[in-house]
């Protein structure tokens, strides 16, 4: 870019600072490390004129967005390996890397690289598709300037795809879509799914360049891309095009010195904690002394620049510098978080971070107090809980702890009960026991110091014979019914209801259809509390000793409900063993034995024919737990229990 100044602009220019000298008509080199004699250009008769180049990076930054399941981690695999970045893939979905991403199928974590195609770099960004993980989106697009809004060809525009979009394009980010699942000939609605998405893009308030977005063709799994729907279906050539062509490059700050926000923390078994995001200005090296701000512009630290990392395709490689427009990650950097401005000594006004939308629902976290504590897990106190909680802070920036009330518990506010599952199970999986309270929607005061609370927009694809007992089921959680579509062969129902009415529903869902729906749920805004809502009731049947159960008492308990135990485990006073079939509570004992006497009979003892034990996921125990009742988790195990373990002190409470 070519950038003319006359002499009235000298001034003001060299104090902005210039990374390169300045060609005068005379052809004299400026040096602009020192102070220029503007004297000696006053006395020159024409005007002066010079001029400055910037170098446009051949960078380009995008990020694939799009709903859960609905194939972005399956595109990023074609990409990467179409561009010859890699040789042979591994596995499927190799950015998933997570141990938790793998078993569940999705991304939780959104994750960087980078391949090059036609001399241009593209960083290429991997974000989350659920609800709960929306804060891994909104700190990952003040990486990039564009964005790939992948759609299913089937299903159409999802929560997720309404949420995620909305953010792209606050941000200014321009978007190429994506039509994905085009391999499903018999089942895909292309037309009604262009339409849905245009109306997205109208509804959320686009830009008219914006609106003017690209559109594309895929099936992601078959390997190919298409600009028209009649044309060969060979590769995704077409997709890297028209990132190139449409994605605009990183731009280039007139400020010299080096600025980077911090997006991303990561630790490295041999590099130690390693800070990433994108450069803002400047250059950087290996061995210069930066310091790291955080959004106040307090200075967190002052450390060198010990590694400066960066990803090409699956490889992690050490560079020796980088330049503005660049994704890397800095090691040295103890102190420094997410939002922290990492920068020249000699800036002093931190970068604008994007805000994050507030969490919704709490839980109370304390140590495990039970009789079996210790016996399953290493990490037991509460120091060292929360000491693994603030290294979670950091990095998980949607994620808040505050002390409690109680000096030995905290409070952890996430975005929905599957971000909070994932947290447990990482913390279980690391050796922690602790027991959690159930979940609370966290509320907040208005202007008029009215109560509020969170709304979220719900959307149900059902069979059309579950559609009216659906519709009764959402009533008795204030849910208000919005809409309904066509999709497919199924009905899309939409509504608004509270998220404290959302709390279990799931489950309750899964059950109801036999497991054909598909749920999801979006935070929409706050609204005055809309009062008590009927909670459903149900009895415990809570054990009154310690022991090993046995398949002689539990035979006895089977006719009074449901059991969550069998044979053989251990249990003590006050643990919830199973679900009564009626209201109230009932102390049993399931570690009778059989009682032995001398009399012996030629018949044997009757064979016990048990019914399998119900089991609970980690996501369903929490939504599952009452308010008078704690969720024990351990490495091995998850156990209900009552917050009052002592039966006499329970029945005087109550």
């Amino acid at each position: 870019m070519l950038q003319t100044l006359k002499y009235c602009q000298l001034k003001n220019s060299f104090r902005q600072g210039f990374s390169q000298p300045i060609r005068f008509p005379s052809y004299q080199k400026v040096d602009l490390k020192r102070t220029p004699d503007f004297s000696a250009f006053k006395s020159q008769k024409p005007i002066l004129i010079f001029t400055r180049y910037f170098s446009t990076p051949a960078i380009r930054n995008v990020a694939i967005i799009a709903h859960v399941d609905h194939g972005k981690t399956t595109m990023v695999d074609e990409l990467l390996k179409q561009s010859g970045s890699v040789d042979k893939l591994t596995s499927e979905r190799v950015m998933d890397s997570n141990a938790l991403e793998k078993e569940r199928g999705i991304t939780i974590l959104a994750k960087a690289t980078s391949f090059k195609w036609k001399d241009t770099k593209i960083n290429l960004v991997d974000t989350p598709g659920h609800g709960d993980f929306g804060g891994e989106v909104e700190r990952i697009l003040s990486m990039v300037d564009g964005v790939v809004l992948l759609v299913d060809a089937t299903e159409g525009p999802m929560a997720q795809t309404k949420f995620v979009l909305s953010k792209a394009l606050k941000s200014q980010l321009k978007p190429i879509v994506v039509l994905n699942k085009m391999d499903r000939i018999d089942k895909v609605r292309v037309d009604e799914v262009e339409t849905e998405i245009y109306e997205l893009f109208d509804a959320l308030e686009a830009t008219p360049a914006q609106m003017n977005y690209p559109t594309l063709y895929s099936s992601a799994r078959d390997g190919w891309a298409i600009r028209k729907r009649d044309e060969e279906r060979v590769n995704m050539h077409p997709l890297f095009d028209t990132i190139l062509s449409y994605v605009p490059p990183p731009p280039v700050s007139n400020e010299s010195r080096f600025s980077m926000l911090v997006t991303s923390i990561e630790p490295d078994e041999y590099l130690g904690r390693i800070v990433s995001g994108r450069i803002y200005s400047g250059g950087i090296k290996n061995g210069v002394k930066l310091h790291a701000m955080n959004r106040d512009g307090k200075t967190l630290e002052e450390s060198k620049v010990l590694k400066i990392v960066a990803r090409n395709g699956l490889q992690r490689v050490i560079l020796e510098e980088a330049q503005a427009g660049d994704i890397v990650g800095l090691a040295g950097f103890s102190q420094a978080s997410v939002t922290s401005t990492i920068c020249d000594l000699g800036i002093t006004q931190p970068l604008k971070s994007t805000p994050i939308d507030p969490p919704v629902l709490s839980i109370t976290m304390t140590v495990n107090n039970s009789p079996l504590a210790g016996k399953e897990g290493t990490q037991c106190t509460f120091p060292t809980l929360k000491r693994r909680l603030d290294r979670e802070v950091e990095s998980n920036v949607s994620l808040q702890v505050k002390n409690s009330e109680n000096r030995e518990a905290l409070e952890i506010c996430g975005r929905g009960e599957m971000q909070l599952g994932i947290l447990l199970e990482n913390l279980r999986r690391e050796g922690f026991e602790f027991a959690i309270s159930p979940p609370k929607v966290i509320t907040s005061t208005g202007a008029n110091g009215e109560r509020l609370e969170p709304l979220e927009e719900v959307t149900i694809d059902v069979d059309e014979q579950y559609m009216g007992s659906l519709i009764e089921k959402m009533a008795t959680r204030h849910g208000n019914f919005i809409d309904t579509k066509d999709v497919g062969a199924k009905k899309r129902l939409i509504f608004q209801a509270p998220s404290r009415g959302l709390v279990g529903f799931r489950n309750e869902l899964i059950t109801m259809t036999r497991g054909s729906a598909v749920y999801n749920h979006l935070f929409h805004s706050y609204v005055p509390y809309m009062g008590p809502m009927e909670a459903y009731k149900r009895g415990c049947l809570i054990s009154r000793a310690e022991g090993v159960t046995t398949a002689y008492s539990l035979e006895q308990l089977e006719e009074r409900g449901t059991l969550f135990v069998g044979p053989g485990t251990k249990v003590y006073a006050g643990m919830i063993i199973g679900e009564c079939s009626r209201e109230g509570d009932i102390d049993c004992n399931p570690v009778k034995t059989k009682q032995l006497s001398n009399v012996r009979t030629v018949q044997k003892d009757e064979f016990s024919r048990l019914t399998p034990p119900k089991t609970f996921s980690l996501e369903e125990a929490i939504s599952y737990v009452k308010s008078d009742e704690l969720l024990e988790i351990t490495p091995k195990s998850i156990r209900l229990r009552k917050t009052q373990l002592d039966m006499s002190k329970r029945k005087k409470a109550d």
